[in-house]
């Protein structure tokens, strides 16, 4: 359903618009986790986080109507940023983002600075997505995924193809997963360049559709989450995702809140790096032993996002 040429594409489509995110081996984490562990930055990536690279590539394939009739999406928070960067690297005038009221005030902040309506609602994705898909309805305004499109699963994919090119050798990626296009394009980029290496998502046990899913045989989508630090995690698995990931992910794990906010103390302490909850759920699996057979291996842990604010940091800390 997506190839490795398919991301291929995406990378060279939309590298113009986005960041090489540097492949960082952390001494301290390693020798805490007892494995080689590099981390893959996606909070260096623009707009804090990985979510440029699927909105880049989606909205480059819409047609000169589909975009004359204005952009919308729906988000926790990342996305919507992700979609501002590429409406403003492609010189898109009209969209409108929908995102749950209670996200993240630095994604909020940001959000504010691009040439975007916002719209905040609810307090759940689905809330901001079913408005989002009502607006569209209502306007014929195109709607951009945010993960269930094989399209944006492509260029969210263009952050595992640069991993695989950066290591010679791996034996374990370990990826956050909320809506799974994330975990679907890495895996189908690392599957084609490093046949043996394992791939493992991580959902916050608040959110653990993922998992059921994998149990199910089925994407289960929307979800009813419990409450969680890492939004950008919580609700459902994406169907096509989904698809694309189910015969090549080894499997899914789960992390708890307090072991999402120690790895993120972790990770400052150790390269002072900040990383949001739902950023961090990779770093937390490792370091907290959710994946067995790690002890000595190279593993990489992608960081997703670093979209958090100084109160939420420092109630955390």
């Amino acid at each position: 359903m997506v190839s490795l040429a398919d991301i291929e594409a995406a990378r060279d489509a939309i590298a113009p618009h986005v960041l090489r995110t540097p492949l960082l081996r952390s001494p301290a984490l390693s020798e805490a986790a007892g494995c080689d562990l590099l981390l893959k930055l996606e909070c260096r990536q623009h707009t804090g986080s990985f979510k440029p690279r699927g909105a880049l590539n989606k909205i480059r394939t819409l047609s000169a109507a589909e975009r004359d009739r204005g952009i919308v999406a729906a988000s926790a928070g990342n996305h919507a940023l992700g979609v501002a960067h590429a409406c403003q690297a492609f010189g898109l005038r009209q969209a409108d983002v929908f995102v749950q009221g209670n996200a993240a005030p630095a994604k909020i902040a940001k959000l504010r600075r691009y040439p975007v309506r916002l719209h905040l609602v609810g307090t759940t994705f689905e809330e901001a997505q079913q408005a989002a898909l009502a607006h569209s309805r209502a306007t014929g305004a195109t709607f951009v995924p945010a993960y269930d499109d094989l399209v944006v699963i492509a260029g969210q994919g263009t952050a595992g193809l640069e991993i695989a090119e950066d290591v010679d050798q791996v034996d374990a990626v370990v990826v956050p997963v909320g809506g799974g296009a994330l975990l679907a394009g890495i895996a189908v980029a690392i599957r084609a360049r490093h046949p043996k290496a394992r791939i493992v998502g991580v959902n916050p046990e608040a959110s653990p559709s993922a998992l059921l899913s994998w149990r199910r045989g089925a994407a289960i989508d929307p979800y009813d989450h419990e409450e969680t630090l890492a939004h950008g995690l919580a609700g459902g698995l994406g169907t096509l995702p989904f698809a694309v990931a189910r015969e090549i992910v080894n499997e899914i794990v789960l992390v708890s809140e307090s072991e999402l906010k120690r790895a993120m103390a972790a990770l400052i302490d150790a390269e002072q790096v900040l990383a949001e909850a739902s950023g961090i759920a990779a770093v937390a699996a490792v370091l907290y032993g959710k994946v067995a057979g790690l002890a000595g291996k190279r593993v990489v842990a992608v960081v997703s996002g670093g979209n958090i604010d100084a109160a939420t940091l420092k109630a955390i800390l």
